[in-house]
Protein backbone atom coordinates (compact mmCIF):
# COMPACT_ATOMS: atom_id res chain seq x y z
CA UNK A 1 0.00 0.00 0.00
CA UNK A 2 1.02 3.64 -0.44
CA UNK A 3 1.49 5.39 2.90
CA UNK A 4 0.17 8.92 3.37
CA UNK A 5 2.63 9.72 6.17
CA UNK A 6 5.78 8.30 7.74
CA UNK A 7 6.42 8.66 11.47
CA UNK A 8 10.04 8.29 12.55
CA UNK A 9 11.23 7.45 16.02
CA UNK A 10 14.33 9.53 16.79
CA UNK A 11 16.75 7.67 19.07
CA UNK A 12 18.25 4.72 17.23
CA UNK A 13 16.45 5.58 13.97
CA UNK A 14 17.42 9.14 13.11
CA UNK A 15 20.33 9.63 15.50
CA UNK A 16 22.71 7.08 16.99
CA UNK A 17 21.90 7.99 20.57
CA UNK A 18 20.62 4.71 21.98
CA UNK A 19 24.17 3.39 22.28
CA UNK A 20 24.98 6.49 24.37
CA UNK A 21 21.88 6.19 26.54
CA UNK A 22 22.44 2.48 27.08
CA UNK A 23 26.10 2.78 28.04
CA UNK A 24 25.43 5.52 30.60
CA UNK A 25 22.24 4.00 31.98
CA UNK A 26 23.76 0.54 32.41
CA UNK A 27 26.79 2.07 34.14
CA UNK A 28 24.62 4.02 36.57
CA UNK A 29 22.29 1.09 37.24
CA UNK A 30 25.28 -1.16 37.97
CA UNK A 31 26.27 1.29 40.71
CA UNK A 32 22.86 0.57 42.28
CA UNK A 33 23.49 -3.15 42.10
CA UNK A 34 21.24 -3.66 39.05
CA UNK A 35 23.18 -5.33 36.23
CA UNK A 36 21.95 -6.50 32.82
CA UNK A 37 23.57 -7.92 29.73
CA UNK A 38 23.28 -5.74 26.63
CA UNK A 39 20.46 -7.63 24.92
CA UNK A 40 18.33 -7.97 28.06
CA UNK A 41 18.66 -4.29 28.86
CA UNK A 42 17.75 -3.28 25.31
CA UNK A 43 14.71 -5.53 25.18
CA UNK A 44 13.40 -4.37 28.53
CA UNK A 45 14.08 -0.65 28.56
CA UNK A 46 14.77 0.77 25.08
CA UNK A 47 11.97 2.95 23.76
CA UNK A 48 10.20 3.47 27.06
CA UNK A 49 8.77 6.88 27.80
CA UNK A 50 11.12 8.56 30.34
CA UNK A 51 8.35 8.58 32.96
CA UNK A 52 7.81 4.86 32.49
CA UNK A 53 11.58 4.26 32.65
CA UNK A 54 11.84 6.01 36.01
CA UNK A 55 8.90 4.04 37.41
CA UNK A 56 10.32 0.75 36.13
CA UNK A 57 13.80 1.33 37.56
CA UNK A 58 12.43 2.39 40.93
CA UNK A 59 10.11 -0.63 41.06
CA UNK A 60 12.94 -3.05 40.23
CA UNK A 61 15.20 -1.38 42.80
CA UNK A 62 12.52 -1.69 45.47
CA UNK A 63 12.07 -5.41 44.73
CA UNK A 64 15.72 -6.37 44.35
CA UNK A 65 17.59 -3.98 46.65
CA UNK A 66 14.96 -2.73 49.07
CA UNK A 67 16.77 0.28 50.47
CA UNK A 68 15.62 3.89 49.93
CA UNK A 69 16.22 4.98 46.34
CA UNK A 70 19.19 7.38 46.19
CA UNK A 71 18.37 11.07 45.86
CA UNK A 72 19.57 12.76 42.69
CA UNK A 73 20.21 9.49 40.83
CA UNK A 74 18.33 10.35 37.65
CA UNK A 75 19.58 13.95 37.65
CA UNK A 76 23.17 12.74 37.79
CA UNK A 77 22.55 10.14 35.10
CA UNK A 78 20.92 12.68 32.80
CA UNK A 79 23.78 15.13 33.29
CA UNK A 80 26.21 12.48 32.08
CA UNK A 81 23.96 11.61 29.14
CA UNK A 82 23.77 15.26 28.09
CA UNK A 83 27.56 15.54 28.18
CA UNK A 84 27.94 12.44 26.02
CA UNK A 85 25.31 13.61 23.54
CA UNK A 86 27.11 16.94 23.18
CA UNK A 87 30.40 15.25 22.28
CA UNK A 88 29.49 11.94 20.62
CA UNK A 89 26.09 12.18 18.91
CA UNK A 90 25.91 11.46 15.18
CA UNK A 91 23.16 10.84 12.66
CA UNK A 92 22.49 7.23 11.68
CA UNK A 93 24.30 6.49 8.39
CA UNK A 94 22.04 6.94 5.38
CA UNK A 95 19.24 8.81 7.13
CA UNK A 96 19.90 12.22 5.57
CA UNK A 97 19.76 10.72 2.08
CA UNK A 98 16.58 8.78 2.91
CA UNK A 99 14.83 11.89 4.25
CA UNK A 100 15.99 14.02 1.31
CA UNK A 101 14.47 11.43 -1.01
CA UNK A 102 11.15 11.85 0.79
CA UNK A 103 11.01 15.56 -0.03
CA UNK A 104 7.33 16.51 -0.25
CA UNK A 105 6.23 13.37 1.60
CA UNK A 106 4.28 13.95 4.81
CA UNK A 107 6.49 12.92 7.72
CA UNK A 108 7.08 13.60 11.39
CA UNK A 109 9.24 12.68 14.35
CA UNK A 110 7.42 10.88 17.19
CA UNK A 111 9.87 10.23 20.01
CA UNK A 112 9.86 9.43 23.71
CA UNK A 113 12.61 12.02 24.20
CA UNK A 114 11.91 15.22 26.11
CA UNK A 115 10.98 17.90 23.60
CA UNK A 116 13.90 20.25 24.26
CA UNK A 117 16.42 17.40 24.07
CA UNK A 118 14.74 16.13 20.92
CA UNK A 119 15.11 19.48 19.18
CA UNK A 120 18.77 19.70 20.23
CA UNK A 121 19.54 16.27 18.81
CA UNK A 122 17.88 17.05 15.50
CA UNK A 123 19.67 20.41 15.29
CA UNK A 124 23.07 18.94 16.17
CA UNK A 125 22.77 16.28 13.44
CA UNK A 126 21.29 18.75 10.92
CA UNK A 127 18.14 16.67 10.47
CA UNK A 128 15.65 19.23 11.79
CA UNK A 129 15.16 20.78 8.34
CA UNK A 130 13.45 17.61 7.09
CA UNK A 131 10.55 17.84 9.57
CA UNK A 132 9.71 21.51 10.04
CA UNK A 133 7.25 21.86 12.92
CA UNK A 134 6.26 18.20 12.89
CA UNK A 135 8.40 17.07 15.83
CA UNK A 136 6.43 15.43 18.65
CA UNK A 137 7.42 14.17 22.08
CA UNK A 138 5.98 11.76 24.60
CA UNK A 139 5.76 14.79 26.91
CA UNK A 140 2.81 15.97 24.84
CA UNK A 141 0.56 13.00 25.61
CA UNK A 142 -0.77 11.36 28.75
CA UNK A 143 0.86 7.97 28.16
CA UNK A 144 4.14 7.43 26.33
CA UNK A 145 5.35 4.37 24.47
CA UNK A 146 4.46 1.48 24.55
CA UNK A 147 1.00 3.12 24.68
CA UNK A 148 -0.24 4.33 21.26
CA UNK A 149 -0.96 7.92 22.34
CA UNK A 150 2.09 9.60 20.80
CA UNK A 151 1.69 8.07 17.37
CA UNK A 152 -2.03 8.86 17.35
CA UNK A 153 -1.26 12.44 18.40
CA UNK A 154 1.30 12.83 15.59
CA UNK A 155 -1.14 11.44 13.03
CA UNK A 156 -3.80 13.93 14.13
CA UNK A 157 -1.34 16.82 13.76
CA UNK A 158 -0.59 15.63 10.23
CA UNK A 159 -4.25 15.12 9.39
CA UNK A 160 -3.67 11.49 8.39
CA UNK A 161 -5.59 8.43 9.52
CA UNK A 162 -3.64 5.84 11.55
CA UNK A 163 -4.15 3.07 9.00
CA UNK A 164 -2.41 5.21 6.38
CA UNK A 165 0.68 5.82 8.51
CA UNK A 166 3.99 3.97 8.43
CA UNK A 167 6.09 3.95 11.61
CA UNK A 168 9.87 3.36 11.60
CA UNK A 169 10.97 2.04 15.01
CA UNK A 170 14.05 0.43 16.53
CA UNK A 171 12.59 -0.74 19.85
CA UNK A 172 10.07 -3.39 20.84
CA UNK A 173 8.27 -0.82 23.00
CA UNK A 174 8.00 1.55 20.04
CA UNK A 175 6.80 -1.21 17.73
CA UNK A 176 4.09 -2.12 20.24
CA UNK A 177 3.00 1.52 20.36
CA UNK A 178 2.71 1.75 16.58
CA UNK A 179 0.84 -1.53 16.28
CA UNK A 180 -1.55 -0.48 19.06
CA UNK A 181 -2.18 2.74 17.14
CA UNK A 182 -3.34 0.72 14.14
CA UNK A 183 -0.34 1.65 12.00
CA UNK A 184 2.04 -0.38 9.86
CA UNK A 185 5.39 -0.65 11.64
CA UNK A 186 8.76 -1.36 10.07
CA UNK A 187 11.57 -2.30 12.42
CA UNK A 188 15.08 -0.89 12.09
CA UNK A 189 18.29 -2.54 13.33
CA UNK A 190 20.92 -0.21 11.84
CA UNK A 191 21.83 1.69 15.02
CA UNK A 192 24.99 1.17 17.01
CA UNK A 193 23.01 -0.41 19.85
CA UNK A 194 21.73 -3.34 17.78
CA UNK A 195 22.16 -6.81 19.30
CA UNK A 196 21.74 -10.47 18.35
CA UNK A 197 18.05 -10.64 19.27
CA UNK A 198 17.15 -7.23 17.88
CA UNK A 199 15.36 -8.38 14.73
CA UNK A 200 13.57 -11.16 16.61
CA UNK A 201 12.41 -8.75 19.32
CA UNK A 202 10.97 -6.35 16.76
CA UNK A 203 9.17 -9.07 14.82
CA UNK A 204 7.74 -10.56 18.01
CA UNK A 205 6.50 -7.09 19.02
CA UNK A 206 4.56 -6.88 15.75
CA UNK A 207 6.82 -5.28 13.14
CA UNK A 208 5.65 -6.14 9.62
CA UNK A 209 9.24 -6.15 8.33
CA UNK A 210 12.68 -5.40 9.74
CA UNK A 211 15.43 -3.54 7.87
CA UNK A 212 19.18 -3.40 8.64
CA UNK A 213 19.87 -0.01 7.03
CA UNK A 214 18.23 3.13 5.72
CA UNK A 215 19.26 2.16 2.20
CA UNK A 216 17.08 -0.95 2.43
CA UNK A 217 14.18 1.12 3.82
CA UNK A 218 14.52 3.54 0.89
CA UNK A 219 14.41 0.63 -1.55
CA UNK A 220 11.29 -0.78 0.11
CA UNK A 221 9.56 2.61 0.08
CA UNK A 222 10.09 2.83 -3.67
CA UNK A 223 7.88 -0.25 -3.96
CA UNK A 224 4.99 1.44 -2.09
Amino acid sequence: MAFDAILFDCDGVLVDSEIIYGAVEQLFLSRLGLTYDHATYRTRFTGLDPRAYVREVQAIYAREIGTPFPDGFFDDMNTEIEARLDTDLQAIPGIDRLLAGLNGKTKAVASSSQLDRLHRKLAKTKLARHFGSHVYSGEQVAMGKPAPDLFLFAARQLGVGPSNCLVIEDSANGVKAGVSAGMTVWGFTGGGHSHARHETDLLEAGAAQVFPSHETIAAALRQH
